[in-house]
């Protein structure tokens, strides 16, 4: 069974969010993690892989610091797990739709494809989007926020999952190939031994560009993007001035009420 499991280098908000400035290094660079969602995602393509053979082939598209993220995964995967890095200059300034035509293109090339694996989003962007929008140029069936995969029939190329949904879970078949993104409930990730690091710290990961993929400048970067972020920016300061009121209990919610409704706030 041929698995994908993708995933993003994002900032490391636990860092970031110390700092009055997180906000703009987090544009900039500063320093980057395996998104935390795609670690669930790649855990399960490696119990998927374990169970019905086969591998998962972790993509990630990014800059060459990428090749961190992709390690990371091959120390968790081992033998179960090959990487791809998708690095072009070309790709940069990319909105969700290119980045997911990219990866389309990538899975493609991967090859006959059963299962794809997303987290179930960035925690820098936090779109969501881009797993949906995978699934929608590869024409597959789409499943997300998925806890548990109950079966997978290789044979019927069928897959039985359970969502969360807001009032509750849902069982959902559908026909494979599929693409789903998953939660935490679904598996916690395993710790990558120190024999995985050793092997993936020597691996050579092929690097697949815009000419491989045969993708044209107007399909990806800010030719092909309908969103753009051209500033990140601090919301303006403002000043904070407290006030005590003092008295009885009555007289105390008059009074705030009073203040309330001059400032316009109810």
């Amino acid at each position: 069974m041929e698995i994908v499991a993708l995933m993003k280098q994002t900032p490391d908000t636990a860092q970031l969010s110390q700092r009055m400035d997180g906000l703009k290094l987090m544009a900039k660079g500063g320093p980057r993690i395996v998104n935390p969602w795609d670690e669930y995602a790649l855990e399960a393509g490696i119990r998927l892989v374990e169970e019905h053979g086969g591998v998962c082939t972790i993509l990630s598209m990014g800059k060459p610091e990428t090749m961190e993220a992709l390690k990371t995964g091959l120390a968790m995967g081992g033998k179960k797990t090959k990487a791809v890095f998708l690095g072009d200059p070309k790709f940069e300034n990319s909105d969700s739709l290119c980045t997911a035509r990219i990866l389309a293109k990538a899975i493609q090339k991967v090859g006959d494809v059963s299962i794809v694996l997303a987290g179930k989003s960035a925690i820098d962007g936090d779109t969501a989007n881009t797993a949906v929008q995978v699934a929608a140029l590869l024409g597959m069936p789409y499943l997300g926020y998925v806890v548990e995969i109950k079966e997978v029939n290789v044979e019927e190329k069928t897959i039985t999952v359970v969502r969360a949904l807001e009032k509750g879970r849902e069982t959902v078949t559908t026909t494979l190939p599929a693409v789903l993104s998953v939660l935490k409930e679904l598996g916690e990730p395993r710790y990558a031994s120190f024999m995985g690091i050793r092997k993936a710290a020597k691996a050579k990961i092929p690097r697949w560009g815009a000419k491989t993929l045969g993708l044209s400048p107007n399909e990806i970067g800010a030719n092909g993007s309908l969103v753009a972020w051209p500033d990140v920016s601090l919301p303006p300061v403002k000043d904070a001035n407290l006030e005590i009121i003092e008295g009885e209990p009555d007289e105390v919610a008059k009074v705030l009420a009073d203040k309330l409704l001059a400032e316009k706030v109810i």
